[in-house]
């Protein structure tokens, strides 16, 4: 049986590659199987790239769901879903739009009520030494304050926004803190070991000798952060986006970087011994 050829796609900026058979047979209605299903004419640039006019930061979870039926849409944080939401519209993959309002209304009637309120925690940052381990902030937004030095070890932080806030010397080991907001937040010797970050955003974070040893940072997006020195030891990079951080000097022993995106990265002088770095893509060779 021959096997359906491959193509190459630009999604602004960003490459990948398939086969015409996952752009077509799953959603034959779709944009996708209309342009490729030799209805139309596409152009390639000089390399056999076809490009395509669109953010191509989700367009590996639409690949992936064209492949096997299945995306990470509970994993990611609110934000990112509408993102998806917006670009499954665009391609007219009315399954996958379907799958996302579902696990949005479902979100909702789930969303667990914090403990604390933004004005409760700001009048407890004014104490000399604040400890919240074990509280529930689940869904708060704290950002833009100053909360160095913070106890939150253990607490339960699902969604919770952290964006631009000072977290010097913040202590978040074993939280549970899947989707939470850490862009452009201060996180320098954060201490974060065993903590559950699945599909946390941290773009543009400076985490400098953080420790993040043993830690769970799947789906995790880090585009950009600063990780010089950070203590990643055993942690858990799978299908982490880490395009254009500096990981200069980074300790990585023993991390999984399964399929993690390390374009522009920097990795001089990292420690990668006995990391995995199976499938992962970077610009220089690991």
């Amino acid at each position: 049986m021959a096997s359906s050829p491959p193509v190459r796609l630009n999604i602004g900026g960003r490459k990948f590659c398939t086969t015409l058979d996952t752009l077509t047979l799953r959603d034959p209605n779709s944009m996708l199987a209309a342009m490729f299903g030799g209805h139309h004419t596409v152009c390639k640039d000089g390399k056999g790239y076809v490009f395509i006019d669109r953010d191509g930061k989700h367009f590996r979870h639409i690949l992936n769901w064209l492949r096997d039926g299945v995306a990470p849409i509970p994993k990611l944080s609110d934000l990112e879903r509408s993102e998806l939401l917006q670009e499954a519209e665009y391609y007219q993959l009315l399954g996958l739009v379907d799958e996302i309002n579902e696990v949005l209304n479902r979100k909702k009637d789930e969303e667990v009520e914090s403990e604390l309120t933004r004005t409760d925690i700001i009048k407890c940052i004014q104490s000399e030494k604040v400890r919240l381990r074990g509280v529930n902030l689940s869904g708060l937004d704290l950002s833009k304050l100053d909360l160095s030095g913070v106890d939150f070890s253990f607490a339960c932080l699902k969604n919770v926004n952290f964006s631009c806030a000072n977290l010097y010397r913040a202590k978040f080991q074993e939280v549970d803190a899947e989707n939470i907001l850490f862009h452009n937040a201060t996180l320098s010797y954060c201490e974060f070991t065993r903590a559950k970050l699945r599909g946390a955003s941290l773009e543009a974070a400076n985490l400098s000798c953080a420790n993040l040893q043993d830690a769970c940072l799947i789906e995790c997006s880090l585009c950009g952060a600063d990780l010089r020195s950070v203590h990643l030891e055993t942690a858990d990079l799978t299908n982490a986006d880490l395009m254009g951080a500096n990981l200069e000097k980074a300790f990585l022993q023993s991390a999984k970087l399964n399929n993690a995106n390390l374009m522009d990265a920097n990795l001089q002088r990292a420690y990668l011994c006995r990391a995995d770095l199976q499938d992962a893509v970077s610009t220089v060779d690991i």
